[in-house]
């Protein structure tokens, strides 16, 4: 199972991936060469990214629930009362 900061890194290398693909595509029409397996790649890509994205938004939602809590479920957030100066 990877990790937050393994998807968050993937996803990061992925979309800098994606932006060179858009300006190879670019280049492919501007030289009036036919860029539709590029851009079939390039919605592929984006496809494989949105999934990334969906999991580490899950793994994120999972880290967050898992802290701590009061006796009625409600998660503590912020400086405890008994820290705060």
């Amino acid at each position: 199972m990877p990790t937050l900061e393994y998807l968050r890194s993937e996803i990061d290398h992925m979309r800098s991936q994606i932006s060179r693909q858009r300006k190879e595509i670019l280049q492919l029409q501007r030289a009036a060469i036919s860029s539709a397996s590029a851009e079939a790649l390039l919605s592929r890509m984006q496809a494989n990214v949105e999934g990334l994205c969906a999991e580490r938004d899950r793994l994120a939602s999972e880290e967050k629930a898992s802290g701590p809590t009061y006796a009625s479920g409600k998660p503590m957030k912020g400086t405890p009362a008994h820290r705060r100066v």
